[in-house]
């Protein structure tokens, strides 16, 4: 790994690890998220002018994919835009970008540019639909690439359109965990060969990946085309979430015949049920489900479930899951800065992974990280006077 890489406040697996992020949105953040929670040194190149963010919302200090780096603000179209980045390129290791196939090249950081700098750097390309084909140059976001893997047409209530899945199977499953695993192999790889080498991650077929057993089970005859009508796409009646009696929602899993058992006894439910995998049944048992869960309160419930086993869990808000007990015991969130977040996973039992430092202003940190990362005081003068790059209070 590159040498000199700046010390972080705690010690994580990828500790010495230095990465250059281009700014970029979703998948290219959670990647380079997911790196610096455990322990990169993950140096994020924003926008020297208009720097913005896409989605609900528009403060950088609270954009939490942005979360253990610092920033940059580079302007990547100034004649010393490239060099600034490729200056850093020659002690990094990794380098991570989400532009549309072929702009990289165009702007002079591209894959040749980089490795010509440093032969053994990673370089990893986030899209959509991937660096060639068809489709590589169209424009789309999450829902677009989702349904052209065949992952979407799965997800949806029984006659009803199918249903958006947030951003989190196109984005961030099937985009940047797929690009960080990528990362981590070309890595492990490098080892070996002392080369780098290029990653095409495409959000079309992480998606697709993330979906490998249900193309299984449509091509075996247990999986029925039609949206919730399966076993845990909504349609089975022991495997939903349903309404309590004060407007919560108690989710339910039982798909073991003893756990499905236990679920039955705590629901009360009469002796003449249907088979539990008749799915002729299914509409009418799920009636009989929802219609006893909606006779107790949620907290009912989960005492009543006291000393049995019938997989059920409250369905918690964003609000109520950092309070859970389990949860605080886990220290499975964390709040930094006052912001409460998921905490690092997994877990590392010698080098454990933290949150270290709240989301950054675009070029909070200009001049520190080329400073910290070799870069002479004179050359770093020279592009502040010429505007290639900005600190914090001159960005916008």
């Amino acid at each position: 790994m590159a040498q000199g890489s700046v010390k972080r406040s705690f010690t994580g697996p990828l500790s010495g690890l230095k990465v250059v992020e281009i700014g970029s949105i979703g998948p290219g953040p959670f990647c380079a998220m997911l790196l610096a929670d455990l322990g990169a040194d993950v140096i994020r190149v924003d926008r020297a002018v208009g720097a913005g963010l896409v989605g609900p919302n528009a403060d950088f200090r609270a954009e939490l994919l942005h979360r253990g780096r610092r920033s940059l603000a580079v302007d990547l179209k100034h004649p010393e835009g490239a060099e600034v980045v490729l200056s850093l390129v020659e002690d990094a290791d990794v380098l991570i970008e989400g532009f549309r196939p072929g702009v990289a090249e165009r702007l002079g950081i591209g894959p040749d540019d980089c490795a010509a700098r440093n032969p053994g750097l990673i370089y990893g390309r986030m899209t959509g639909f991937g660096q060639d084909g068809p489709l590589a140059q169209h424009v789309g976001h999450d829902i677009n690439y989702v349904a052209l893997s065949g992952s979407l047409s799965m997800i949806g209530r029984q006659g009803q359109p199918p249903t958006p899945p947030l951003s989190l199977i196109g984005d961030f499953g099937g985009g940047g965990m797929v690009l960080a695993l990528g990362v981590l192999s070309a890595l492990f790889e490098r080892q070996r060969s002392g080369l780098g080498q290029v990653i095409d991650a495409a959000m079309v077929e992480g998606a697709a990946l993330l979906a490998t057993p249900f193309f299984g089970f449509a091509q075996t005859g247990v999986w029925n085309g039609e949206r919730g009508t399966n076993l845990v796409d909504g349609g089975a009646p022991y495997y939903d979430a349903y309404e309590t009696a004060d407007g919560k929602w108690l989710a339910v899993g039982a798909m073991e015949p003893h756990f499905y058992a236990d679920l039955v006894a705590l629901l009360d439910l009469p002796d003449d049920l249907p088979d539990q995998n008749d799915r002729s049944q299914w509409p009418q048992m799920k009636k009989i489900f929802a219609d006893a869960v909606r006779g107790r309160t949620l907290a009912d419930w989960l005492d009543a479930a006291e000393g049995l086993t019938p997989c059920i869990a409250p369905v918690l808000d964003v609000a109520e899951a950092p309070a859970h007990p389990h949860n605080v015991a886990r220290g499975t969130f964390v709040e930094v800065d006052g912001l409460v977040q998921p905490a690092p996973a997994p877990r590392f039992s010698r080098t454990a992974a933290a949150v270290d430092r709240r989301p950054p202003a675009p070029g909070e940190h200009t001049t520190e990280i080329l400073t910290d990362w070799g870069i002479a005081s004179g050359r770093v003068a020279d592009w502040l006077r010429s505007g290639a790059v900005r600190e914090a209070a001159a960005a916008t």
